[in-house]
């Protein structure tokens, strides 16, 4: 019988210990999140952030600004961010406008306070085998979501479908790091359901519904990333979870799969950031 990896349930499990580890600190932790734009998904994330974040006990603000607002502004704001020993995590809401540069924005964030694990030296850190000041939250999410179910990545063929520097190729590394043999593919994967029929543990963060039962083998662990409404309005994932789940070992749901375990993590990566500026 096939496993549904809960999500949601882990992460409020998660959430209730770091309230608790929060209340134990000396200092209150403290998230700033910049927001570009007035765009509703994006919204819906920042102020979701910022309600799991005061809900543990940890102070959340908000710095919205407007689509044409120019980079030297942001940057300016970033370092007064970076100097402000109240702010102990900066996140910068992506997607930003076209006018800027997204390197250089998160760039100009202090790793030490990059609670996504965005910056270039913080992403150094995971490639290179060491430990970023803090790990991209849905990547970590999905290996504690494994975790968690005891499902063994030592040694097992996972297949990351997608590319991006959010999950796909930060989830590639980190499972590399557990030593996983990893495949990742993409948009330009030629002959994509071979490769996927071969996966012990199949991610897919592609952004469209595209794995269907007869590109996987039975008994494999399907993880579903992607998250978008279908033409009735129904929250759907890239995975066709109806014949999926027919013959995976486990699978998460969309919604209250991937999703929760995000937010977790993110809340995790916060705490991570305080604990290791010393300043508990």
């Amino acid at each position: 019988m096939t496993v549904i990896l809960d999500g949601k349930k882990l992460r409020d499990k998660i959430l209730e210990e770091l309230k608790l580890k929060v209340a134990s600190l000396t200092v209150v932790p403290k998230l700033v999140v910049i927001s570009v734009g007035d765009d509703p998904a994006s919204q819906i994330y920042v102020n979701n952030k910022k309600k799991y974040a005061e809900k543990i006990g940890i102070a959340a603000e908000i710095i919205g600004y407007p689509e044409d607002v120019t980079q030297p502004v942001l940057l300016k704001k970033i370092d007064e961010l970076n100097n402000d020993t109240t702010v102990t995590a900066i996140l910068v809401q992506l997607p930003l406008p076209k006018h800027i540069d997204k390197l250089k924005i998160l760039t100009a964030i202090d790793p030490k306070k990059d609670v996504d694990g965005f910056t270039p030296y913080n992403s150094g850190l995971l490639f290179s085998g060491a430990k970023p000041f803090a790990y991209p939250a849905t990547p970590r999410g999905i290996l504690r979501l494994l975790d968690e179910y005891n499902i063994e990545i030592d040694g097992k063929h996972v297949v990351v479908v997608g590319r991006s520097n959010i999950v796909g190729k930060p989830l590639a590394q980190m499972m590399l790091n557990r030593n996983a043999t990893v495949t990742v593919c993409h948009s330009h994967t030629k002959n994509l359901a071979e490769i996927t029929k071969t996966a012990d543990i199949l991610v897919s963060a592609a952004g469209g519904k595209i794995i269907e039962d007869n590109m996987l083998k039975s008994n494999c662990v399907v993880i579903d990333v992607g998250i978008f409404r279908d033409e009735k309005g129904k929250l759907r994932g890239d995975v066709n979870f109806e014949t999926v789940s027919k013959i995976a070992s486990h699978i998460t749901p969309v919604p209250g799969g991937v999703g929760p375990m995000t937010i977790a993590s993110l809340m995790l990566n916060i705490v991570d950031l305080i604990e290791n500026s010393g300043n508990v």
